[in-house]
């Protein structure tokens, strides 16, 4: 069996007027994060380390902040095209393992959630998919509450 392991990270600064998703779930919270997209940072993060594993680049090669069609885009749509990609090209998600950096609000009540959406769009079980949350205990851009970011590291398979 071939496998690969791949890294993504991915940041956005919080604003005013946005609403906050996070892993396809929509968090009430006073801010949400800015991108051209739906700004979800955490599946972004995941987007870029399965495109990472299987050598094909980045989201912002496959879906440009400069294309008209991806502004307001649902991130998890945008990673079930992803993982299409890489199944055209041989590879299915193994597992992955994300965590989003947000000082606040608190994310815990909605992980659960954030991981059915995430195993869903890849077509696995949630059993594949881990998704934790932590505070920057107030240091950096995330701890300041300017922004949020997350990591996700993935496995993926050979078909």
């Amino acid at each position: 069996m071939q496998i690969r392991v791949g890294h993504g990270y991915d940041v956005h600064r919080l604003t005013e007027g946005r609403k906050l998703i996070l892993g396809g779930v929509e968090i009430p919270w006073e801010r949400g994060l800015l991108g051209h997209s739906d700004a979800d940072v955490l599946t972004h993060a995941v987007m870029d380390a399965l495109l990472g594993a299987a050598a094909l680049g980045n989201i912002g090669q496959h879906f440009p902040d400069t294309d008209p069609a991806y502004e307001g885009a649902d991130s998890i749509l945008l990673l079930e095209k992803t993982v299409e990609l890489l199944a055209r090209e041989g590879w299915k998600v193994g597992n992955i393992d994300s965590t989003v950096a947000a000082q606040r609000p608190k994310l815990m009540p909605y992980l659960d959630k954030m991981r059915e959406n995430i195993a869903a769009a890849c077509g696995v079980p949630p059993d594949r998919i881990s998704v934790k949350a932590t505070t920057e205990e107030g240091l950096g851009f995330t701890g300041s509450g300017e922004g949020m970011s997350a990591h996700s590291v993935c496995l993926i398979e050979r078909i």
